[in-house]
């Protein structure tokens, strides 16, 4: 259960690193003027947290709108992710310079694994812990990794992610895997936590209107309030803003357990043990 009752909460990941509850998602959101303005406006409206990844193809637009913003860099958290084709060590580090680059930064504050590739993904892990230790990354971790993909990684090098970011949302809730990382002390991040719009359930429309929000902004409390890190998508200035409005209502035990109800473990996304790219 989370106490985030402002936008600029953060929360601890088992290294130290404070990183803030909520995030802007930029995938599918295009370089340049799109980006530049989504990120703009996310800053604007408070968000302090901003989620790329190379194969977004948007790192270049993600650095050009922080750096014009005027709030210092230390005071944005910043997550980007090496891609399934540049996976292997050398190519890792190699991939990591590129993004840093891009996103005109000395460090990036969490770097992550984008898919658990097969036969890459150990040596990928290594990398990772390389940029760590020599203080190019503040935090790094892993998406798309089931309980079984952790625990390869974790044996082999001995070092535990610090989040693990995931789909997950009231119709995939994750439930296995949310039980092992709160075993490690794996933080949970939900990519796509809006289920890509499909957000037309009967009881999200019920809740909605009872607590005065809209459905999105009743997923999204319901994620904080089970200590998920969220990081919805938008490139619609109302709707960031509306994404962050999620800070001044708490949702009612009895009411998180119906939303508990809805797990059908249902993906829009592809699974993490069955995909080709």
């Amino acid at each position: 259960m989370t106490s985030a009752a402002k936008i600029q909460d953060t929360v601890k990941l088992h290294n130290g690193v404070d990183m803030p509850w909520l995030g802007l998602g930029v995938w599918k959101t295009k370089d340049g003027d799109e980006v530049i303005r989504a990120v703009t406006d996310a800053l604007e409206a408070g968000y302090r947290s901003v989620d790329t990844a190379a194969v977004y193809g948007n790192e270049a637009g993600v650095g050009q709108a922080i750096r014009q913003s005027g709030i210092p860099r230390d005071d944005i958290f910043i997550t980007t992710k090496v891609w399934n084709a540049d996976q292997g060590f050398e190519q890792t580090l190699r991939a990591f310079e590129e993004s840093r680059k891009k996103l005109l930064v000395d460090t990036v504050d969490l770097y992550l694994i984008h898919w658990p590739v097969k036969e890459k993904y150990k040596d990928t892990w290594k990398a990772l812990i390389k940029l760590h230790q020599e203080g190019y990354v503040r935090a790094i971790g892993v998406s798309n990794f089931h309980p079984h993909h952790l625990r390869d990684i974790i044996e082999d090098s001995g070092v535990v992610p610090t989040v693990d970011q995931v789909e997950l949302h009231p119709l995939l809730q994750q439930r296995e895997l949310r039980q092992y990382c709160a075993e490690h002390q794996i933080r949970l991040e939900a990519w796509s936590p809006l289920m890509q719009g499909n957000l037309d359930l009967p009881l999200l429309q019920e809740l909605a209107a009872k607590y005065g929000k809209s459905p999105a902004q009743i997923i999204l409390r319901w994620d904080l309030q089970q200590g998920v890190v969220v990081i919805p998508k938008s490139v619609t200035t109302s709707r960031i803003r509306e994404n962050a409005d999620i800070f001044d209502f708490q949702l009612s035990d009895d009411d998180l357990a119906r939303l508990d109800q809805l797990n059908e473990n249902k993906r829009f996304g592809a699974d993490p043990d069955n995909f080709n790219f």
